[in-house]
C-alpha cells in the first residue's frame, strides 16, 4: 500500500505541474493586468515601470522558467491587488474556505446515511418516494438562489442569523446548509441504491436467517459493503465543493475564504493571487484523492490497490 501511495503521490506531482502550465497560460490570456491595476490617465513611463516591477515586460519563456522556480519554493510573488505575498493571503483565507466545506460536506453525509439506509428498507414506498423527490429538488435548485433564499427567509424576515461575514458560529450556519444541500441530495441517492442492492445480497439473507439483529445486519455489514460509493462521492463533494461551490457560496455570503478571494483576483485581474489560489486547490485536491484511496481499503480490506 506504501509503495501505491508514493506512485499516487508521483502521479499527483505531474497533475500539479500540468495545472501550474494551464495557470501561467491562462492567466496571460484573461486581459492586461496593468490597464487594471493602473488609472486611466497613467502616462507610458507609468505603465512601463508597473510592467518592470511585475516582471510583465519580460519575454513569456523567461516569466515561466522564474514562476516554476518560484512555485518550487511556495513563492508566487506579491499580489497585484494588495501588495503582499500573495501565498501569504492564501494561508490566511484557507482555514475558512476548509471549515466551510468540511463543515457543509460533513453534514450532507451524516444526514445521507441514515435518510438513504431508511429510504432503501422500502423501496416504492412513502418514504422512499419522498426521499427522490428531495433529492431531485435538492438537484435542481441553483445553489446562489438558495443562499439568497436563506439569507431573506431567516436573516431578513426572521431575523434569526446573520446575513454575511463571520466572527460567530451562527455566521456558517446558512453558508454550511447551502454548500450542503446539492451533496446531501447527490449523496442520499448513492446511500439509497447502495443499500437497495446490498439488502438483497444473499449474505444478508442468510445474516437474518440465522438470527442476527436486523439492525446489526443494515448498520453493519450491509452498511460497510456500502461505503464505497459514497466514500467516493463525498470525497468528491468535497472536491467540488473546494473546487467550485465555494466562489459561489462565499459570494453570496461574504465568507472570507479562498472562493471570495478568487472573485476578487478575478475581477481584479491578479494573476498572481489566482496562481496561488488554483495551485493551493490543485494540491488540496490531490491531497484528497490519496487520502480517499488509503481510506477505501481500512473499509473494504477486499479491495486491491494496483
Amino acid at each position: 500500500m506504501g509503495r501505491y501511495l508514493l506512485t499516487r503521490l508521483w502521479h499527483g506531482l505531474i497533475v500539479i505541474f500540468g495545472v501550474t502550465v494551464i495557470v501561467f497560460v491562462v492567466t496571460r490570456m484573461i486581459g492586461d493586468p496593468v490597464a487594471m491595476m493602473l488609472p486611466l490617465e497613467a502616462t507610458a513611463e507609468q505603465r512601463a515601470a508597473f510592467e518592470h516591477e511585475f516582471g510583465f515586460d519580460r519575454p513569456i519563456a523567461v516569466q515561466f522558467v522564474d514562476f516554476v522556480a518560484g512555485v518550487a519554493r511556495l513563492d508566487f510573488g506579491d499580489s497585484l491587488w494588495q501588495r503582499r505575498p500573495a501565498m501569504d493571503i492564501v494561508l490566511e483565507k484557507l482555514p475558512a474556505t476548509l471549515l466551510l466545506t468540511f463543515l457543509g460536506v460533513g453534514l450532507a453525509a451524516l444526514l445521507a446515511i441514515p435518510i438513504g439506509i431508511v429510504a432503501a428498507l422500502r423501496p416504492g414506498g412513502a418514504v422512499d418516494q419522498s426521499t427522490v423527490a428531495f433529492s431531485l429538488a435538492g438537484l435542481s435548485i441553483p445553489q446562489f438562489w438558495l443562499g439568497l433564499l436563506l439569507i431573506y427567509v431567516f436573516a431578513v424576515r426572521l431575523q434569526w442569523l446573520p446575513t454575511s461575514g463571520t466572527g460567530t458560529p451562527a455566521h456558517i450556519l446558512l453558508p454550511a446548509i447551502t454548500m450542503a444541500l446539492p451533496a446531501l441530495a447527490r449523496l442520499v441517492m448513492t446511500v439509497r441504491s447502495a443499500m437497495i442492492d446490498e439488502l438483497n445480497q444473499q449474505y444478508v439473507k442468510t445474516a437474518r436467517a440465522k438470527g442476527l439483529p436486523f439492525v446489526r445486519v443494515v448498520g453493519v455489514h450491509a452498511l460497510r459493503n456500502a461505503l464505497v460509493p459514497v466514500l467516493t462521492l463525498a470525497g468528491w463533494e468535497a472536491i467540488r465543493a473546494l473546487a467550485g461551490y465555494s466562489v459561489v457560496v462565499e459570494t453570496v455570503f461574504a465568507w472570507p475564504g479562498l472562493g471570495l478571494a478568487t472573485m476578487q483576483a478575478i475581477e481584479r485581474q491578479d494573476l498572481v493571487l489566482l496562481q496561488s489560489v488554483v495551485f493551493s486547490v490543485a494540491i488540496m485536491v490531490v491531497l484528497t484523492n490519496i487520502a480517499l484511496d488509503a481510506v477505501y481499503q481500512r473499509v473494504d480490506p477486499r479491495m486491491k490497490l494496483a
